[in-house]
Parts: C-alpha cells; sequence; structure tokens
C-alpha cells in the first residue's frame, strides 16, 4: 500500500508524473514544483528513460523521489523490445541493476479516494502499448475503465501517460485524464504533471480533484546535454523539444 500524509485537516495530495524520458532539466524542474507545494506522495507513470541522453540518472531519481513506479513502454524495451541502435544505446548506460529494476515494475496500480476507484497506468491497465490519444473516440476512451484480468469492478477515474498530451475527460461520472510529459511534452513547450486531492483509501463520496501543472524548465540546457551526451536521433529529439512537435508528424 501507499502510504499517505494528511493535508490540512482532511485533504490529501498526490502528485503524478509520467514520460520523463531521461529529461533531467525537465525532471529536476518539476521535482522541485512538487516540493514548493509541500507534496511529499509521487506516484510515476513510466517511461523514465529512452528518447533523452540520461536515462540512468532519471532511474535513480525516480527511485529516490516516487512512492510507486509504473512500468511504460520504453521501459518494457529496454529488458524486453528490440535490439535497435537506440535502444542499445541506453542499455548500455543504463546498466544491470536498473535493467532489473525496470523489468519488476506493475503495469497499473489502483486505490479509493473520496469515494471513487482510482486506477493508474501508462497506457492500459492491461498493455503498456494501448496508445488512447486525446483524439480518440469516445468509446476508445471508455474502453479505460474495464476491469483488469482478476478485477469485477470498472473504475471511476482513469489516470494514464504514454501520449504526452495533458487533458481531462469526463464520461457521465467517471473521469479520464493524461497528466502529460515530463521531459518530452508534446502540446506545448513545458513540462506538464497532475495533482489530485481528496480522502486517500475513503470509499464515502468527498470532494476530489485533478489539476494540470505546467512547468517551465530550461530547455537549451536540455539539448545540450543531449548533444554532449552523442545520443541516437539526436536532432529528431532536440527540434521535439523546441517546438513540442512529434517526430512522426510532418
Amino acid at each position: 500500500m501507499i502510504s499517505t500524509k494528511r493535508w490540512g485537516e482532511s485533504m490529501d495530495r498526490i502528485a503524478i508524473i509520467s514520460d520523463i524520458h531521461g529529461n533531467i532539466p525537465a525532471l529536476e524542474a518539476v521535482l522541485s514544483d512538487i516540493k514548493n507545494r509541500e507534496i511529499s506522495r509521487i506516484i510515476c507513470l513510466g517511461d523514465l528513460v529512452g528518447k533523452g541522453p540520461d536515462s540512468e540518472i532519471a532511474v535513480d531519481m525516480i527511485k529516490n523521489s516516487c512512492e510507486l513506479v509504473i512500468k511504460g513502454n520504453w521501459d518494457y524495451f529496454m529488458t524486453d523490445g528490440h535490439d535497435s541502435e537506440a535502444i542499445l544505446w541506453h542499455r548500455k548506460k543504463l546498466g544491470k541493476e536498473r535493467l532489473d529494476y525496470l523489468k519488476t515494475l506493475p503495469i497499473y496500480t489502483e486505490f479509493f479516494m473520496s469515494g471513487k476507484l482510482i486506477r493508474l497506468c501508462h497506457a492500459g491497465p492491461e498493455d503498456v502499448f494501448q496508445r488512447v490519444a486525446s483524439t480518440a473516440s469516445h468509446e476508445e476512451k471508455k474502453m479505460l475503465f474495464k476491469a483488469p484480468n482478476g478485477k469485477n469492478k470498472e473504475s471511476d477515474v482513469v489516470g494514464y501517460g504514454d501520449v504526452h498530451f495533458a487533458y481531462i475527460d469526463n464520461f457521465q461520472g467517471k473521469i479520464l485524464f493524461n497528466v502529460g510529459s515530463v521531459g518530452n511534452p508534446l502540446e506545448i513547450t513545458q513540462a506538464c504533471y497532475s495533482i489530485i486531492e481528496g480522502k486517500y483509501e475513503s470509499k464515502d463520496n468527498s470532494p476530489f480533484s485533478i489539476t494540470l501543472v505546467r512547468v517551465p524548465y530550461d530547455i537549451e540546457k536540455a539539448v545540450q546535454q543531449a548533444i554532449e551526451s552523442k545520443m541516437p536521433d539526436l536532432e529528431d529529439y532536440i527540434d521535439e523539444l523546441r517546438t513540442a512537435r512529434y517526430r512522426g508528424v510532418h
């Protein structure tokens, strides 16, 4: 179980981050903002590694900062994926101990908060590759609320990462939200994370909120670190940081 710290007299707050992708200036800025808000509990929804230059530093920082870490598709690639040039480059920097850690990460977590069953995952509760875009159909988004194998209750709230595009959507009492990306945002050039607030582990209905937080960070410092690392796919990565435009869209 995740430990809890009371905020004020009745409300608990949890910061939810995702998709760091080895971008340390962005991660430092987000963790600093979380600390300034006096939030002590952080959950990471995966993709600690890949794309950016410092996967190994990101893994160490997340292990030290987060109470729970979920596996993302890039975390999967590092231990079970194909042996592309980029994967091999990141895998070598990570080393065996960090790769073993990534392999053990769970696919999702769930808990009650203010009377709502909340499930958090990277892409889907059963599949790190279940990509649901912000522009997906109503029916496709509703599939994320389905109970995973071994469970018998649909979730009331689903939070996920993966698509690097933060949003909040409502479905007749259910809430779907994407936390955005810390290290590789693809809508505006600022790091993004979410805060959920309510009564943790309570099945009684009470106030509940979700906040999307945008955090400016030193993009040119991140660019310089990438250049100095001589990482694969350098130009695509730099363009994404500076423009927030996905490399697959022309």
